[in-house]
């Protein structure tokens, strides 16, 4: 009977999920405020020629960070995010770690990777120029993000408004010092940032 009990809250609470609002992409409705990057849901994606062979990805994980959201007014907001070196993973546990080795990106010295943006510049109703100082391997660069709103509403499960962004963008790796094996393997780094950011209250 317990166990009967606890099926029929389980679900519940999937029909109550499934009938929320769905993720809007109006600026109009998301609130502004102070949002925190939900690590969970959170991606940093990077790619990067191998050889001219193929094109080899791995990622980042563990990011922190806040969002001044201002949908009615962009460019008065504000992006700070933080991202462990160690955090990088690849398919080769043994590529994983020399990526963190000090010929490459020197987790130990260098173990954060940080963004914080100078510009936001609008580009249509839910895309923007983010352009920012990008902090790697010791080194500060401008960077510039192509920004585009993917959906914002309350979370079914937790109940918190959470608003979510896919970012890409291209960086030259030798300006931030990490020149193992060019030309090789490519300058060329691109970067693709699945954010969700959780309002904070």
């Amino acid at each position: 009977m317990k166990s009967f009990a606890t099926l029929a809250l389980l679900l519940a609470g999937i029909a109550s999920a499934q009938a929320q609002t769905p993720a809007t992409r109006d600026p109009a409705q998301i609130p502004a405020g102070t949002y925190a990057v939900d690590p969970n849901h959170t991606q940093v994606g990077w790619r990067v020629s191998h050889m001219g062979f193929s094109n080899y990805a791995g990622g980042f994980s563990e990011a922190s960070g806040t969002l001044e959201l201002q949908p009615k007014n962009p460019s008065a907001s504000k992006l700070t995010i933080k991202i462990p070196v160690a955090s990088v993973t690849t398919t080769s546990a043994k590529l994983t770690d020399e990526l963190k080795g000090d010929q490459w990106l020197d987790g130990t010295k260098f173990p954060e990777m940080t963004f914080v943006s100078t510009k936001i510049a609008p580009a249509g109703k839910d895309h923007a120029k983010v352009t920012g100082d990008l902090t790697l391997h010791g080194v500060t660069k401008p960077v510039t993000l192509d920004v585009t709103l993917v959906g914002a509403g309350v979370n079914p499960l937790d109940k918190k408004m959470t608003v979510g962004f896919e970012a890409t963008g291209v960086v030259k790796r030798s300006e931030f010092g990490v020149k193992t094996y060019l030309p090789l393997i490519g300058d060329d780094l691109h970067l693709t940032i699945a954010g969700a950011f959780e309002k904070q209250d």
